[in-house]
C-alpha cells in the first residue's frame, strides 16, 4: 500500500478551486480508507479528475499511488476517470 504525505490537506494547498478540493478529498477518502474501505482504483481515479482540474497535489498522490498497481487496476481507473469526465 503506497503511503500518502497529508499534512497540506487541510491548508488549502490541495487544490484551486472547492470543486476540485471536492474530488482530492474523495480520492485521499479511498486511498486511506477513511469512511470507506481502501480502493485503490478509485483513488486513482479521483486523484486524476482533481489533477486534471488543476491540483498538483493529486497529481504527486496519482503517480505515487499507480507505483504500486497493477496494469489491470491501472487501466480501470484511467477509464473510469475518463468516463466520469465525459459524463460531467
Amino acid at each position: 500500500m503506497a503511503r500518502f504525505d497529508l499534512q497540506h490537506i487541510d491548508t488549502g494547498d490541495a487544490g484551486g478551486s472547492a470543486q476540485t478540493d471536492i474530488l482530492f478529498e474523495i480520492g485521499i477518502m479511498y486511498a486511506t480508507g477513511r469512511d470507506c474501505a481502501i480502493d485503490v482504483v478509485a483513488a486513482h481515479k479521483w486523484f486524476n479528475i482533481a489533477a486534471i482540474k488543476g491540483c498538483d497535489r493529486a497529481a504527486e498522490l496519482r503517480a505515487e499511488l499507480a507505483k504500486t498497481m497493477s496494469k489491470t487496476d491501472l487501466a480501470t481507473a484511467l477509464r473510469e476517470a475518463r468516463e466520469w469526465m465525459t459524463t460531467h
